[in-house]
């Protein structure tokens, strides 16, 4: 059996290949090999290489929705998202939001008679906020049924259900007013 050797031209080394991505607004470049691995997630990186502890890996299967960051603008889950696949991305974790953004301080101040408070544990907030804050930017005004289908990704094992979606109107209804007093 004759074995070819490989084309060196054509073969690129993985341990030359260079992830960068933005993390809350700052550059940040990791040498494959080396940094992380090709199966290294997104999930991975944010946590153990960056120490953002914000979003959680409950399940880590991409069915808890606890991992959950945004890349461009978009919700997804970061422990199904290899961390090769974010290179050149822009990701946002709960910890660069700001202090005061409305749907943090939705989910904080929620705690309505008849609903309960959208935070008993914790544990699931990150996810939850990120996925509302995604969906809010593309929805500001959504139903009570938009609401739902948006949340059911997500798993809350409290079972605050109703008090996460009420934090969500809550939310709407605070951005509605930052953008009409600007």
């Amino acid at each position: 059996m004759n074995l070819q050797q490989p084309n060196n031209k054509a073969h690129v080394s993985i341990k030359d290949h260079v992830i960068r991505l933005m993390v809350n607004g700052i550059g940040h470049t990791f040498y494959l090999g080396h940094d992380i691995e090709e199966a290294d997630t997104l999930a991975y990186l944010l946590r153990e290489k960056l120490g953002l502890s914000g979003l959680k890996v409950a399940c880590d299967d991409g069915a808890c929705g606890a991992c959950t960051v945004i890349m461009n603008g978009e919700a997804i889950l970061s422990c199904m998202t290899l961390a090769i696949e974010a290179d050149g991305q822009a990701i946002l974790t709960i910890e660069g939001l700001h202090k005061d953004d409305p749907v943090i301080a939705a989910f904080a101040e929620q705690s309505e008679p008849g609903y309960g408070t959208a935070m008993q544990c914790g544990y699931c907030t990150p996810g939850f906020v990120m996925t509302v804050k995604a969906f809010l930017n593309e929805n500001p005004t959504p139903t009570g049924q938009e609401i739902k289908d948006a949340l059911s990704g997500n798993i809350c094992r409290c079972g605050c259900y109703a008090a996460i979606a009420k934090s969500v109107e809550h939310a709407a209804e605070k951005i509605s007013r930052q953008e009409s007093n600007q």
